[in-house]
């Protein structure tokens, strides 16, 4: 059995830690280029009203069936053996292993991206794969950075490889240099803050037509992406102390400090540096730095950029290996995965699954990951997950166990539930079929799998 060690300031720290890794730092750029503007902050707003009213959705489940699987617990405490049941399980770690390995490798792309900043040569190219001479957008290739990447996410997990006591020790040092770097970028822009730069709209920045819609929405997909992580704490439900109401509030008060967090640091770049020149910017926090204060000084933020990738992927990876494990542990998964390190307690073999798999996704491009990432989780994560608590509530059985309820609902899960499908209906064609085509494909699977071998209770 795992033991419940983690405290609110460790469960705090697990959730900032994800959120605030090295996102941001990537794609601000983008962010600001999908709306062409300044005016692409609202994108932050709705993103962090989103975050709050799904963060009550994560919490009422999280305080009403504690344990370790996030998501995949929900839907086992709450479905059981009954053949929908078992395949919102299957589905649900179906897109964990297209979904949970692209989020650790774009930390760990970020990384290699900030890394080449400091000694450069890294977008060259180690091979390429065309398998197909007349087609070049199959040409397939890998650089420097991408194996560096590779190399991180090793790191990570041989640092991951340890008891939950060490781990969520080591999670608040690395918590505390998250807060200190984005600290010092928000000072510093805020110091030099020319409203003149930050409040500044291009002609037709606020037009309102189907473009400035459709921008808006690539915008809010961005925002997601790098808010999301303040549910991470749900997947170590088992290590918490008091889960019911040490998680909820952790939720809460992850998802209210970055927000605020956010939304502060993108002012301050904007009131720092002209929007056009942040759009085009491969490394924004050291570029802001550099042109504050010297490179030396953006050198070094730089550094400390790398910290906080390190502490958010390291937190992802701690998290999202007890999914594999919880799934497992309930013969959904693989029994060997069900395992427990004999001294360290905790689960080994599903941390090197996820790990390896990680490593793997950093050979795809980031914008690769970024896209794909929330397309393949949205429908049967999120929006599951809202359906269900829905459904809680119709059960009598189930909703007395609601020792946490959000106020005003349904107005929170309803604001959640709309933000997550506009997010999904703005992605790409090609993206949307990846995220459709991934989900239908788990069909087929666990079609043939469900009757072959059907999953005990």
């Amino acid at each position: 059995m795992l033991r419940r060690r983690l405290s609110l300031l460790q469960a705090v720290s697990v959730n900032m830690a994800m959120m605030v890794g090295v996102g941001p730092f990537i794609t601000i750029p983008l962010f600001v280029k999908s709306m062409g503007g300044p005016q692409a902050i609202v994108g932050w707003v709705l993103g962090a009203l989103i975050a709050i009213c799904d963060g009550l959705v994560w919490s009422e489940l999280a305080a009403a069936f504690p344990g370790s699987g996030g998501t995949y617990h929900f839907f086992d405490e709450v479905y059981g053996a009954r053949r929908l049941g078992r395949l919102l399980k299957f589905l649900f770690v179906w897109q964990f292993l297209f979904s949970a390995p692209l989020e650790l490798a774009s930390g760990a792309l970020g990384l290699a991206q900030y890394t080449g900043y400091l000694i450069g040569g890294l977008d060259s190219a180690v091979w390429t794969l065309s398998p197909f001479e007349n087609a070049p957008q199959l040409t397939w290739q890998v650089n420097r950075g991408q194996l560096l990447a590779v190399l991180f996410m090793a790191g990570i997990v041989a640092m991951a490889y340890r008891g939950v006591e060490s781990a969520g020790r080591m999670m608040v040092v690395l918590w505390a240099g998250m807060l200190a770097t984005v600290g010092f970028v928000i000072a510093s822009c805020l110091a030099r803050f020319q409203p003149s730069l930050a409040f500044t709209y291009p002609a037709g920045a606020w037009s309102m037509d189907r473009a400035w819609f459709g921008g808006l929405g690539i915008a809010l997909g961005i925002a997601m992406y790098d808010f999301l992580g303040y549910y991470q704490i749900c997947y170590l439900g088992d290590e918490v102390s008091d889960p019911a109401r040490t998680i909820p509030r952790s939720i809460l008060i992850a998802v209210v400090a970055v927000a605020a967090l956010y939304l502060t640091m993108n002012l301050g770049i904007l009131g720092v540096m002209p929007w056009q020149e942040v759009a085009a910017s491969g490394h924004i926090a050291s570029d802001v730095m550099s042109r504050l204060y010297s490179p030396r000084v953006a050198q070094v933020v730089t550094l400390m950029i790398l910290w906080t990738g390190l502490a958010a992927t390291f937190a992802a990876i701690l998290s999202y290996s007890r999914v594999p494990y919880a799934a497992a542990r309930s013969g959904h998964f693989f029994s060997t995965l069900a395992a427990v390190h004999p001294s360290g307690q905790f689960p080994h073999r599903s941390l090197v699954l996820v790990g390896v798999l990680a490593m793997l996704a950093c050979l795809a491009s980031l914008q690769t990951v970024i896209e794909a990432l929330l397309a393949s989780r949205i429908l049967i994560q999120f929006v599951g997950q809202i359906v269900t608590v829905a459904y809680i509530r119709t059960r009598p059985d189930l909703a007395a166990r609601l020792s946490f309820r959000m106020i005003l609902y349904p107005i929170p899960a309803c604001i959640a539930l709309a933000g997550w499908l506009y997010v999904f209906g703005s992605s790409s064609p090609q993206v949307m079929l990846y995220g459709l085509g991934s989900m239908a494909l788990g069909l087929v699977v666990f079609g043939f799998w469900d009757r072959r071998a059907p999953i005990a209770g």
